[in-house]
C-alpha cells in the first residue's frame, strides 16, 4: 500500500496527511467542500471564530450523515423486502 504525504488546507491552518495513492482526489475534495461550507457560514451569520464555524460545520456534516445512513437503511429493507418476495414467487414456480 502505497501512500503519498499531502498538505489540505481547513480554514487558515495547513493540515500534514498521509493518505493512499487512490484516496487523495477523494481527500482534496472533502477539504475543499468544508471549506466552502465555512465560506457560506461565516457569510451568513457573520462568524469569525474559526472554531465556532468548524463546529458548525462538523454538526451540519453529522446531520447529513445520519440522514443518508437513514435512507440507507430504508433501501436495504426495500430491497430485502424485494427480494424476499421474489424468493417466494421463485419457489412457487418451481
Amino acid at each position: 500500500m502505497e501512500t503519498l504525504a499531502i498538505k489540505v488546507k481547513i480554514g487558515d491552518r495547513e493540515y500534514p496527511m498521509r493518505v493512499k495513492i487512490e484516496d487523495e482526489a477523494k481527500i482534496r475534495h472533502a477539504g475543499k467542500l468544508i471549506n466552502e461550507k465555512l465560506r457560506r457560514y461565516k457569510e451568513e451569520f457573520g462568524l469569525d471564530d474559526n472554531q465556532d464555524l468548524l463546529a458548525m460545520v462538523a454538526f451540519d456534516c453529522m446531520v447529513e450523515s445520519l440522514e443518508t445512513n437513514e435512507v440507507n437503511a430504508e433501501d436495504s429493507e426495500h430491497i430485502n423486502n424485494s427480494l424476499a418476495q421474489l424468493n417466494s414467487l421463485l419457489s412457487k414456480a418451481l
